[in-house]
């Protein structure tokens, strides 16, 4: 077992918030759904949270920290079921947050379509187009890879019959990339269900030049 120190204590705490503002702003329902951080750098620790505990519940006692190889370092309580989910993104891309949701509107939306239709510019905030992974069942090897490849240059996908998961630097971001993707499936879905009309999808060079706009949003 290895010794939780101050920067690992604010980055469990950090993810306890986290977990608990997805279901404060409805994205997951009791205790499903899950969220990881990096700490250390690309050879530190895997905080996660804890398998079928609800987050209110969760203390500073109760933090859960594996490797890149799944063995778990600090801790008692089970890692998330979906930690080979986790693990295959923090191996295969440079991420250091994590955040998994069953989203309402986003799960409706993985049942319907391939690909989230690029409806608005934020779709190019998340790489592009949003990619459907291919069902497969929670916590298996099947399903990582399926999310891997729908996540090439891409931060977030859908995950079919299931929900979604995007990936950031940092926890507030990997946040903001869920509720984004959210919003963007509640809008397609509000436009898609008028009888007769077909929403505007934007052209790839449109969303191009809105990836290259967002580039410089915000304050340096």
């Amino acid at each position: 077992m290895v010794a939780m120190d101050e920067d690992m204590r604010r980055a469990w705490d950090e993810l306890v918030a986290t977990a608990r503002r997805t279901v404060t702003d409805g994205l997951v329902v009791g205790t499903s759904g899950n969220v990881s951080v990096r700490t250390g750098g690309s050879d530190g620790l895997i905080l996660a949270t804890p398998s079928g505990v609800p987050y209110d519940r969760l203390g500073p006692d109760d933090a859960v920290a594996v490797d890149l190889e799944g063995n778990q370092l600090i801790g008692t309580l089970k890692p998330t079921s979906e930690l080979p989910l986790h693990l295959e993104i923090y191996r295969t891309t440079s991420a250091g947050a994590v955040v998994h949701t069953h989203a309402a509107h986003a799960t409706a939306v993985s049942t319907l379509v391939d690909e989230l239709p690029p409806i608005h510019y934020m779709a190019a905030a998340l790489g592009g187009p949003v990619r459907v992974a291919p069902y497969a069942l929670y916590g298996t090897p099947e399903l990582a890879e399926n999310v891997r490849n729908a996540l090439l240059d891409r931060t977030a996908c859908l995950l079919q019959n299931h929900g979604t998961i995007t990936y950031a630097d940092t926890l507030p971001t990997a946040y903001d990339r869920t509720a984004q993707l959210e919003w963007m499936c509640r809008v397609w879905l509000m436009s898609h269900s008028v009888p007769g009309l077909t929403p505007r999808v934007l052209s790839e060079g449109e969303l191009g030049e809105a990836g290259e706009r967002l580039r410089g949003y915000g304050q340096r």
